[in-house]
């Protein structure tokens, strides 16, 4: 998805938000008048332009008043979990205001970075970051975790900004937090799961599934995106298909599909239609190897029958392997069903984490 998008509605704003996209790589948007002056996406309605664009980008700077851009985007919001980051900047380049998604989505992150390259004050109304509280749902962006259900975010939030201290379960420290003073005022980690308390807001960081009692209650649950599925397939072999190999591979394990950080996969198959389709829908990187890259890896089912075929003894496990990288641990070796071969790795280091506004 793209970066950035910048929108301003008169000539001063216009000549700000060129300065913004050139700064951050990002596309500008202008009513059509001044758009044609500047060789730049035009747009007669505004609310008309964002029917298109807000979804198509992770953030977006309005170069106008608050009220403008809050009535044009207003019919597109979904969630929290889903809403792009909207920053919107004074004409006068003065407060750079982090309006939503400031957590998730990245808008205080974007503020911030907008302020720095016009001199603006970025402005950040989030209670936790006010209140010097660390900001769950801030900290697993940064991390490259999913958020199973954002709903429960404002539990855990809640009883920070109480000055309380949430039970934390991350026995891999994927948060960072166990060795952070900073952090050890906040939570209190725990080595077992059953001490988690239902009823009480507590942190779950693990690429594997929470107990469903846990679930069901004030549980927050965080799956960093670990893990990398390998996936070998005939020919043909459908989107359908593909997506029910891989979800039912994890659930026979209780892992997250959240946990999901990549598809990956020989060469031969980075055009197979099912594939792409299924990675696509994930919303997920297809990475592929060549076949003499995947055929050095150690990989348990390894098979001469398969490297007579393809030039390499191993798809899925050496591609799941050489996708999640140096210290990978493979967590499930290759499993058939039907026309679709399936194999999980663990990696040591998130496989997705959200670019930086300048990338």
């Amino acid at each position: 998805m793209p970066a950035v998008a910048v929108y301003a509605v008169t000539r001063k704003g216009a000549r700000l938000s060129r300065r913004l996209a050139e700064a951050l790589d990002g596309e500008q948007f202008l009513p059509q008048r001044l758009a044609d002056e500047s060789g730049v996406q035009g747009f007669d309605s505004l609310p008309e332009c964002l029917a298109e664009t807000f979804n198509a980008f992770r953030g977006h700077i309005f170069v106008c008043a608050a009220g403008i851009a809050v009535r044009a985007i207003a019919p597109h919001l979904q969630s929290k979990a889903r809403d792009p980051a909207v920053v919107v900047l004074d004409e006068a380049g003065r407060f750079a205001v982090s309006l939503l998604s400031g957590h998730l989505g990245g808008a205080n992150d974007l503020a911030i970075t907008v302020a720095e390259a016009v001199g603006a004050t970025p402005v950040v109304t989030t209670a936790t970051d006010n209140a010097g509280v660390p900001a769950v749902d801030l900290l697993a962006r940064r991390r490259g975790m999913a958020v199973a259900d954002a709903s429960k975010i404002k539990h855990v939030s809640a009883a920070l900004l109480e000055g309380r201290r949430v039970t934390l379960f991350d026995p891999e420290d994927r948060l960072g937090a166990r060795d952070d003073p900073a952090m050890a005022e906040h939570f209190e980690h725990v080595s077992d799961p059953a001490l988690l308390d239902p009823d009480q807001p507590s942190v779950w960081a693990h690429w594997k599934q929470p107990p469903r009692a846990l679930n069901a209650g004030l549980l927050l649950a965080l799956h960093p995106r670990v893990l990398a599925a390998g996936v070998g397939c005939r020919r043909g072999a459908s989107k359908d298909e593909i997506l029910e190999a891989i979800e039912t591979t994890l659930r026979q394990r209780d892992y997250a599909q959240a946990g999901l950080g990549c598809l990956a996969s020989i060469d031969l198959k980075a055009h197979e239609p099912g594939l792409v389709a299924a990675a696509r829908e994930l919303h997920l990187q297809l990475r592929t190897f060549p076949a003499a890259e995947l055929d050095r890896m150690d990989a348990p089912g390894a098979s001469p029958r398969v490297k007579d075929k393809v030039g390499t003894a191993s798809v899925s496990e050496a591609s799941a392997l050489l996708a999640a990288g140096p210290g990978a641990q493979l967590l499930i070796p290759k499993r058939i069903m039907g026309n679709v071969t399936v194999a999980v790795a663990l990696s040591p280091q998130p496989l997705t984490v959200e670019n930086t506004w300048r990338d």
